[in-house]
This record gives C-alpha cells, structure tokens and sequence, in this order.
C-alpha cells in the first residue's frame, strides 16, 4: 500500500513551478496515486460565469486575462499528464480553495511552493503558509530558492 493515494497539486505560474510540478509528479508515480492539480485565480477580477467560482477549461470566454490564465495552466497540465478530470481552474482566495478542494477530492497530500518569507512578509502570510495551517491532509512546502 502507498502512502500516499491522492495528491493535489497547487500552482501558481511562478518561474519555480517547474519544480514543484516534478516533485508532484514524481511523488505520484512513486505511490501510484492519482495527481490533480489546481490554479487559483485571484489577480483578475471575477470572471463572469454562469457556473460560479470553477472556471470551464472547455468553454471560452470574452476575458482575455482569463483566457491567457487559461492556456497557461491547460499547457502546464498537459506536460504533467494530469487528467482532465482532475485539473481545477478556480476564481477564489487560494488558501480557501485549495484546502476546500482537497478535502472535496478526498486529497491526502498537497504540494505548493514556498519562498521561507520572513520579517514582515511572513506575518502578512503566503499562500503555502495558509494552506499549511488550515488543511485537513499532509501539506508539502516545496523549498524555493529566489533568484
């Protein structure tokens, strides 16, 4: 039996995705678990959707950002073999999603990055922080060294 059975992905475009996509990806294949990922969108304003806050990865929009976000994070999936029914696209607060979609998928690790802010960006909190302290399952903080 694996560790791990499920494991959720979150991204967040930065240059150091690539690594926290792999050791995703690698953790996966080492437990055999399914992979999902997801990107919050909270730097545009709320798409208008008929389907609330998940935003379609089939249908298109008139929003240009969103359609951008989009392709970005449909490329990146697809370079990952995610399936497309595990890949989540959501207008939200991200340490409010992430963990809420964990738990709706029954996620038994989430995977994000993490920059080790200290100082006043530490108390204004981050995202792998957040999700750390509120999430139900284990949480990998994968260390990023910035440039």
């Amino acid at each position: 039996m694996s560790v791990y059975q499920h494991i959720l992905l979150a991204i967040d475009f930065s240059e150091h995705g690539n690594e926290v996509a792999s050791k995703a990806k690698s953790l996966a294949k080492t437990n055999q678990a399914d992979l999902s990922i997801v990107h919050v969108l909270d730097n545009i304003p709320m798409p208008d959707t008929s389907y609330g806050t998940i935003i379609s990865l089939t249908e298109d929009s008139d929003n240009e950002l969103l359609e951008i976000e989009k392709a970005k994070f449909i490329e990146i999936a697809d370079q990952l073999g995610v399936a497309q029914t595990n890949r989540w696209l959501i207008w939200g607060a991200p340490k409010q999603e992430i963990t809420e979609l964990a738990e709706q998928m029954r996620a038994d690790l989430i995977v994000v990055g993490s920059h080790g802010r200290h100082g006043l960006a530490l108390l204004l909190g981050s995202t792998a922080n957040a999700v750390l302290h509120h999430a139900r399952c284990d949480v990998l903080a994968v260390r990023l060294q910035d440039a």
